[in-house]
């Protein structure tokens, strides 16, 4: 039976009872920071890069409140996970009806293709500032990181968030070498800080800026990754975690605060002063820097900007994981997950190269933020409600304040985005009035505000939830046990050392009584091809062999039949049990892991899935 906890593969893995003093805090230390990849990612580099070239300083009072409701949000989101061993689509899924979280799921999955698009664009773009790369090569690239997704899950949790923080270490080491050699006016960017009216393009950056630093993605992602520490369950045990929790999102957010500023002032600083205000494209920016000051400070840009990519494409995944198992109880292979995520982020940036240039790439960045801050709401929203439980929170409610900052911030953010979508559809009827907009556009966007609506009022209304997200179900009494047994028994054979202990594990199902089946498979191309009809070698010697195993059985007072197969291990075995009616199938695993399996596949679990009767593996 799979694990029910969110993100099974790492789920209590880091031990913190056992450690002391300082080793204690550090234990603790780590989700937030994989959450503030998603925070200094491709996509805020291109908003902040378009604001700081066209409005100066003026927007750094927006990114600063960005980085105030994004502390406030994932301090919820960690406080979710902590105490309830939730995940935030784990939590919904118990909270609304069933119909409702699949269009959550859907928006949600939109917002993680959006941010894997920033991804693939951003490291296409730093692939090809360092190496000269072309970007439709560097957006094909992007495609390999599945195997470093792979291998960072293998090597475990501390092993991944090592690998995240050398990547966020390298982002900041180069802003830091970068302000040195810009020197942006101190006085100026402290008035940056003074909140002003946002209209126009000026609005549509500051909702790109709050959508790229407010991520919702990160939401599930950090209520997730705060229950990969195992600690004590007790009142105080939460405490304390929660305690320390929040140390680690105010430093890592307040980090992630300083890059973000750092790329706006340097955009300011750089652009804005010399009177270039138009600079949304980050290539742009890159050949400016390289114009106003030298080489040095063009190719720390391109490095931080793969390593913000790389990083990023780790931690959205993971994100995309819980979200599939949360909402929709659905669990496939992280890699699978992963490769199929970055097919639908890679097929619009290509499309975007090939009709409209390589030069559109920017716009579909900033594009792309504006998507995951239109999303936000439907993450923001249901954590709000189900933190405010005083029933399932446990004394950790939120405390008043904190639910009116909480509301604050959750209105701010579904203002400014109604407000876009007016304008927006507004524009787009005053340049053309084609019937699309009125049969898609418009009732899709009163579809959505309805959407949001009834997650905004139902847990008022409805304060029952359904208990447990138990993916399979709840544990059943068992009130007498018989003696299985066992009439007509398989035995999977493959010639490998594991068949003598395979074969004693299926004698002892059925002893002598029972009739066994000796089931080999060939797989060679002549058998794939010809089937019964092949007369190969190894067909022929794997016959001989399968002869040889009912003899000795036969020998020992045991019934046995053999019985060969052609073509694919998983299929052959399958219609030969479906066939012969057996009882149970007994099996020898092969024992290969991560990359073993991606080349040679997994027939224990093709089979388990193609047939209806038991399967006993032997290992």
């Amino acid at each position: 039976m799979a694990n029910k906890e969110s993100l099974s593969e790492v789920h209590g893995s880091v031990a913190t009872h056992s450690k002391k003093g300082w080793r204690r805090i550090f234990a603790f230390l780590g989700p937030a920071y994989l959450v503030s990849v998603g925070y200094m990612d491709p996509g805020n580099w291109a908003t902040d890069i378009a604001g700081g070239s066209q409005f100066g300083y003026k927007l750094i009072w927006v990114l600063l409140m960005s980085n105030l409701i994004a502390l406030l949000l994932q301090s919820l989101s960690s406080k979710l996970g902590i105490v309830r061993g939730l995940d935030l689509a784990q939590a919904s899924r118990n909270a609304y009806p069933k119909w409702v979280n699949f269009p959550l799921y859907v928006l949600a999955q939109i917002a993680i293709i959006a941010c894997d698009l920033a991804e693939i664009i951003g490291m296409a773009i730093g692939l090809n500032l360092l190496f000269g790369l072309p970007l439709i090569w560097g957006i094909s690239i992007t495609i390999l990181d599945t195997i470093l997704l792979l291998f960072l899950l293998n090597k475990g949790m501390r092993k991944m968030e090592a690998f995240i923080v050398s990547m966020v270490f390298i982002v900041g080491l180069s802003f830091i070498v970068e302000m040195s050699i810009v020197k942006p006016q101190i006085s100026e960017i402290l008035k940056g800080f003074e909140p002003s009216r946002l209209s126009g393009d000026a609005l549509y950056i500051a909702i790109g800026i709050i959508g790229a630093t407010v991520m919702p993605h990160n939401l599930y992602l950090h209520s997730s990754l705060v229950q990969t520490r195992k600690f004590d369950r007790s009142w105080k045990g939460m405490k304390e975690a929660l305690k320390y929790n929040f140390i680690d999102t105010a430093v890592a957010l307040n980090l992630a605060f300083f890059v973000n500023a750092a790329i706006l002032i340097l955009a300011a600083a750089a652009f804005y002063k010399n009177g270039f205000h138009q600079v949304a494209e980050i290539q742009d920016a890159h050949r400016l820097l390289t114009h106003i000051f030298g080489d040095v400070a063009p190719a720390l840009f391109a490095i931080a900007l793969i390593a913000a990519g790389q990083s990023s494409t780790v931690t959205g995944t993971l994100a995309g994981q819980i979200i599939m198992e949360g909402h929709l109880n659905l669990r496939i292979q992280p890699w699978m997950r992963r490769l199929l995520t970055r097919l639908l982020a890679i097929i619009p940036a290509f499309l975007t190269i090939l009709y409209f240039g390589e030069d559109a790439l920017g716009s579909l960045l900033i594009l792309s933020q504006v998507v995951l801050s239109l999303q936000l709401g439907f993450a923001v929203i249901p954590l709000i409600h189900l933190t405010s439980d005083k029933k399932e929170m446990k004394g950790f409610e939120n405390k008043m304040w904190v639910k009116i900052l909480a509301w604050c911030s959750a209105l701010l953010i579904v203002y400014l985005n109604i407000s876009l979508v007016k304008d927006e559809i507004s524009g787009w009827l005053a340049a053309t009035n084609n019937w699309y907009i009125y049969a898609l556009v418009i009732p899709i966007s009163i579809a959505v505000l309805a959407l949001l609506i009834f997650i905004s009022v139902y847990p008022l209304l409805n304060k029952t939830q359904k208990q447990g997200n138990l993916p399979h179900g709840n544990a059943h009494q068992i009130l007498d046990v018989e003696q299985l047994k066992y009439k007509r028994i398989g035995i999977a054979i493959d010639f490998s050392e594991k068949d003598k202990i395979t074969i004693k594990h299926a004698l002892m199902q059925g002893g002598e009584n029972a009739s066994y089946y000796l089931i080999h498979v060939v797989e060679t191309a002549v058998a794939r091809y010809h089937g019964s009809k092949a007369f190969d070698h190894e067909t022929l010697a794997d016959a001989e062999n399968l002869q040889s195993y009912k003899a000795n059985l036969t020998s020992l007072g045991y019934q046995a039949e053999a019985q060969i197969a052609f073509g694919s291990s998983a299929q052959g075995i399958a219609e030969a049990v479906n066939k012969l009616s057996l009882d149970i199938l007994v099996m020898g695993a092969h024992g290969h892991k991560g990359f073993k399996d991606l080349i040679f596949g997994t027939t224990v679990d093709a089979v388990r899935h193609k047939i209806k009767i038991p399967v006993l593996v032997v290992r």
